[in-house]
């Protein structure tokens, strides 16, 4: 076994991964099934993870898909029970599923839409986590990795909820690390910074928009989903066996 494999390998490690079909989550789902873990992805639509299971199984990946809706607890605990079913327990939870559901002033988000977002992007990584608990203790402790964004270090413009809900969900990973270190489980999040993604479309589909956005970063340029899949592996691994309770940024240097 080379050192790579000892520290960075995943072999009968179980992973949860919401918000896997696209984007951030799916390039995670393939860097974790690459270094050797049994991955089970979701999201909403059965189709599309179906569609992704097969892509990342040619490549000798070993990957579920179980659709959940994570504003929904019944959905999420059926996602954790069918998970320990297959493949006997859960050692790796990573919490990628978010919304946004409206752009403009604070003051002017609907009641409904505040409800949605703080399901989805923090009650959802609590639900979670209070699942997968017994099952990372039982097996002798666990990985939960929180995917944030540096819009929960300095509030965007129009996205002042979702600043809020993302400073929520870092809090969260600190509070549960403390709480969860004595069962050997460890919390951390990434806050990425603009990423190429059909999340981000908005922000980067007009080259001038972009450029105003990346020629001031030490990284002049967006980042790309498997700069973010890199640090997620880490995590997830031995590697980072000492890290609980850590605020990770991949932003090119957006918030130096």
């Amino acid at each position: 076994m080379t050192l790579l494999e000892k520290h960075f390998g995943l072999e009968n490690k179980v992973a949860i991964i919401t918000g896997a079909s696209k984007g951030i989550g799916e390039s995670i789902a393939r860097f974790l099934a690459d270094a050797g873990a049994k991955v089970v992805i979701s999201s909403r639509k059965q189709a599309d993870l179906e569609a992704l299971a097969e892509e990342i199984k040619q490549t000798g990946g070993e990957v579920t898909a179980i659709a959940a809706h994570v504003g929904d607890s019944g959905q999420l605990k059926n996602l954790v029970e069918k998970t320990v079913e297959m493949y006997g327990g859960v050692d790796i939870l990573v919490n990628n599923a978010a919304a946004n559901p409206h752009y403009g002033p604070t003051l002017e988000f609907p009641e409904s839409a505040f409800e949605k977002i703080m399901q989805i992007n923090v009650k959802a990584p609590w639900e979670l986590t209070k699942l997968v608990h017994e099952s990372m203790k039982s097996r002798g402790g666990g990985s939960i990795i929180n995917i944030s964004s540096i819009a929960a270090l300095t509030p965007d413009p129009g996205l002042g909820m979702y600043s809020v809900s993302k400073a929520s969900l870092n809090m969260l990973t600190k509070v549960l690390a403390k709480e969860l270190g004595a069962d050997g489980i460890r919390v951390n999040a990434i806050c990425p910074g603009l990423i190429k993604t059909k999340f981000s479309q908005a922000l980067w589909e007009d080259q001038k928009t972009l450029d105003r956005f990346t020629k001031r970063l030490p990284i002049a340029r967006m980042g790309t989903v498997e700069e973010i899949a890199g640090m997620a592996l880490y995590l997830a691994s031995s590697a980072s066996g000492y890290c609980t309770g850590t605020v990770f940024t991949a932003d090119g240097g957006t918030t130096i």
